[in-house]
Parts: C-alpha cells; structure tokens; sequence
C-alpha cells in the first residue's frame, strides 16, 4: 500500500511539473521551446548513455537539492535502467561530495580565517 501512495506522489510531483512548464510555454514559447531543445539534447544518447545522464543529474540534483529535478531524474534513471543499488550509490557519492566540500571549505578557509583574525585580537 506504501509503495502505490508514493508511485501515486511521484507522478504527481511529475505532472505539476510539466504542467507548470506548460503554463511557462504559453507565455514565453521561444524561451520555453529553446530551454527544452537544449536539454533534450543534453540528455540524447550519446558517448555517454542516457541511464549515466540521468544519473549524473540525479546526483547534480540532490547536491543542489532540487526536489522537483531530484523526482523527475530518479524517475528517469529508472526508466532508463538504473538500478536501485545504482541510485543508492548516487546518493552515497553526493553525500561524500556534500561532505567533502564541508571538510574543504573547513580545514582550508575557515582555518585561514581563524589564523589571520586570532593574530588581530
């Protein structure tokens, strides 16, 4: 019973998407029609597959936490044959990569603060 309610959520998460686009489309077709061409090409099969794109924006996804895009490139990542241990690897990369930046920013910057302004006080 879960798994119907979340599939039922998920498409509704997809359809006020598409639906949100749509009205975006009527007012500013060029921009609207452009964005998408681009993108569908962006995501056309080429040296890389469409199932490692959709992973890939699934993980640009989550870093960014856009949960709409989060929604649509997991659905598509399946859709394209991902697998479940796949998208879960995703996530445990973005969440090194999330951390990694924290750690970065922390032993690098802030300690670089920390030494220039503790030698004026």
């Amino acid at each position: 019973m879960q798994e119907e309610y979340m599939e039922s959520e998920v498409e509704l998460w997809i359809q006020d998407y598409k639906e949100g686009l749509g009205q975006f489309e009527e007012k500013l077709p060029s921009i609207a029609r452009s964005y998408m061409d681009f993108t569908g090409a962006c995501f056309a099969a080429g040296d890389i597959d469409q199932k490692m794109k959709q992973l890939m924006a699934l993980g640009i996804s989550l870093y960014a936490q856009d949960e709409y895009c989060i929604v649509y490139h997991t659905n598509e990542a399946i859709h394209h044959g991902a697998t479940e241990q796949e998208i879960l690897e995703v996530i445990g990369v973005c969440a090194a990569i999330g951390g990694g930046a924290v750690m970065s920013q922390g032993v690098t910057l802030v300690q670089d603060c920390l030494a220039q302004l503790n030698t004026k006080h």
